[in-house]
């Protein structure tokens, strides 16, 4: 073994780390590259064949309006102004956000519902393009959370619990199923830019975190505009060839500490140094948008040519898709309408509309719909009485998570269906309930995962995302 205690200066440290890279590190290197190690399938997995190999999940930050988009209610035009029925609302709690109103006055939809596709789904004017692909898709109509708040219902949905801590849904499926990419990260995240102004409510990097998993297992962002990923470029000055000699040497020193420490936490740094050196090439090829047809761009639209917009990043999801990454996280803020909500959805529902249509339309073209499942929604929905004066044009909807609707496709799912049902307010569910384990667990079953079987013991108990709840929804099963 090498003593390094025999040099001295900073030239014999450059030879000790070239020379020794040689050694171990070289070997180190050599597992690491192998598409073997890199895969990381836990063993028995996927539990069963799987009927998608990647998500993408398109999520909608902020709760948007179920009752302005997907879930017609026509009957509330006769209900307009007049309170809310207490047998409807059967005491359940409201935010201290309209607790102080004098009336919880109800406030039916302002657009126009239509019929749509082969099965005569309604769906709102706000979402022209939605409609087109009505037989592609399956909106559920009785999702519901416990959580109340946007910071907990986001943490929820996203990691199966209020609190934060625990890994996210695309972390776990990381762990449980790997890379098809040894060049590109299993997980990726991209924030969108909304147009309406604000974003009001913020998104913490937890919500894609690792939380008690290796550290390898945590979405990488990739940013709108700028670099791709900070700090992934060489120096001025250094070279391809210097920064390998440097990684060799690097990978070679933790290697050395991993054997006396056993800390897994080092393997996943020297992962993830080799992980950003191949993504030096392959994060400019995927980030070249050259190659995309004038047609492509006219099918997501204008806003596909501007970095950062959500039309951009759903075109940007399919190009993941295609190179293997197995989950594609969109977040697309500002849905939080209190107030202006006639003046804030338009601009919301046309920032997501055409290009969530478009990334489901190119993904079929392409013959990739049937395994990558598309999910699209938010933390929870809006309520049917106004916040504020339902007389006033200024008025919003509040928080609502006891019914909400989101829609799926691709992967397994059946498309063209509608599952479950709301009450006559769309306050209530009142057929086939789908909480979030309940998601979360069918999105895993589309993996091949069974929720229950895939575990991480920490802190002396066995975890899994849906904790000790959650049934995968057969009815929307293909």
């Amino acid at each position: 073994m090498m003593n390094c205690n025999q040099y001295s200066g900073a030239e014999s440290r450059r030879d000790f780390l070239a020379k020794f890279s040689y050694g171990i590190g070289a070997m180190a290197l050599g597992d690491l590259l192998s598409p073997r190690a890199e895969a990381a399938v836990l063993p028995g997995l996927p539990h069963f064949a799987p009927t998608a190999k990647r998500v993408i999940f398109l999520f909608q930050s902020g709760g948007p309006s179920h009752l302005d988009l997907l879930d017609y209610k026509p009957g509330l035009k006769e209900q307009f102004d007049k309170d809310l029925p207490d047998s409807v609302r059967q005491g359940q709690r409201i935010t201290g956000m309209v607790s102080g109103q004098a009336r919880l006055a109800i406030q039916p939809s302002r657009y126009q519902f239509s019929q749509c596709g082969a099965s005569g789904r309604w769906m709102s004017e706000l979402l022209p393009h939605t409609q087109k692909i009505s037989d592609d898709i399956c909106v559920i109509h009785s999702m519901n959370t416990e959580a109340i708040n946007h910071d907990p219902a986001i943490t929820f949905i996203q990691s199966g619990s209020q609190l934060p801590g625990r890994p996210s849904i695309g972390a776990w499926v990381d762990y449980g199923l790997g890379s098809q990419n040894e060049n590109l990260p299993s997980f990726v995240v991209l924030n969108s830019v909304p147009s309406a102004g604000g974003g009001d409510q913020g998104l913490l990097a937890r919500l894609w975190g690792s939380g008690f998993l290796p550290s390898k297992h945590q979405g990488v962002q990739l940013r709108g505009s700028g670099d791709p990923v900070l700090y992934l470029a060489n120096p001025d000055g250094i070279t391809p060839e210097r920064r390998r000699t440097l990684l060799d040497g690097l990978g070679a020193l933790n290697r050395l500490q991993f054997e006396q420490a056993g800390d897994p936490e080092i393997e996943t740094r020297i992962a993830q140094y080799e992980m950003a050196f191949r993504m030096q090439t392959s994060v400019p090829d995927l980030m070249d948008f050259k190659s995309e047809t004038d047609a492509t761009y006219e099918l997501y639209g204008k806003a596909a040519r501007q970095p950062g917009t959500f039309a951009r990043n759903c075109l940007l999801a399919r190009r993941l898709a295609e190179r293997g990454v197995r989950f594609i996280q969109l977040y697309h803020r500002g849905w939080d309408h209190h107030d202006r909500l006639t003046k804030r959805i338009p601009v919301l529902a046309g920032d997501i509309d055409q290009a969530s249509a478009a990334l489901v339309t190119d993904l079929k073209q392409r013959g990739m719909l049937d395994d990558t499942l598309v999910v699209w929604g938010g933390e929870f929905g809006r309520t049917v009485y106004a916040q504020g004066s339902a007389n006033h044009d200024n008025y919003g909807r509040d928080h609502h998570g006891r019914a909400f609707s989101i829609w799926m496709a691709g992967g397994g799912i059946k498309d063209g269906h509608t599952f479950g049902t709301t009450d006559d307010f769309g306050f209530n569910v009142v057929e086939n309930p789908v909480n979030i384990h309940d998601l979360q667990a069918t999105i895993l079953h589309c993996l091949g995962i069974n929720h229950e079987r895939l575990t991480y013991r920490f802190q002396g108990r066995q975890f899994r995302l849906t904790d000790v709840h959650g049934h995968v929804v057969k009815g929307i099963l293909a």
